[in-house]
């Protein structure tokens, strides 16, 4: 009988970190789990919250990803008193994070704030929402 259990929210948050980081870098996993004296798999792992990573593989990874090793945790600090905000922000970061695994995701989050104009924001925007009714 498996049991499988929720990755702690923490772990997530630094995995979707490193995978963030990762890819504005254009670092590959198999580079990284390299550099960190890892496999792929487990960077993987990583990435998705269901490992934790060590103090010393997260200190490693800050270093290879040029950022300090607080830079992973920044965000976790203002999680909202309220359950039903937490609830709501937590379904929010989720969508974040699902955005910014797949390249496109990544293009369109750097391209998006060079759009000046604000109504043509909002068109983009109404855009998404109408094609992701139509899947």
């Amino acid at each position: 009988m498996s049991t499988e259990t929720t990755p702690d929210p923490v772990d997530v948050h630094v995995g979707a970190r490193l995978r963030l980081r990762r890819k504005l870098m254009e670092i590959s996993q198999s580079d990284l789990a390299d550099a960190l004296g890892l496999t792929f798999q487990q960077i993987q792992k990583y990435e998705r919250g269901s490992n934790r990573i060590s103090a010393s593989k997260l200190y490693a990874a800050a270093q290879r990803l040029q950022v300090s090793v607080e830079w992973f945790f920044e965000g976790l600090d203002m999680a909202p008193q309220d359950p039903a905000l937490a609830e709501k922000e937590a379904a929010l970061n989720q969508r974040f994070q699902s955005l910014m695994s797949t390249p496109e995701g990544v293009e369109i989050a750097e391209a998006f704030p060079t759009i000046r104009r604000g109504e043509t924001r909002r068109h983009l925007a109404a855009l998404v929402r109408t094609l992701s009714r139509e899947e």
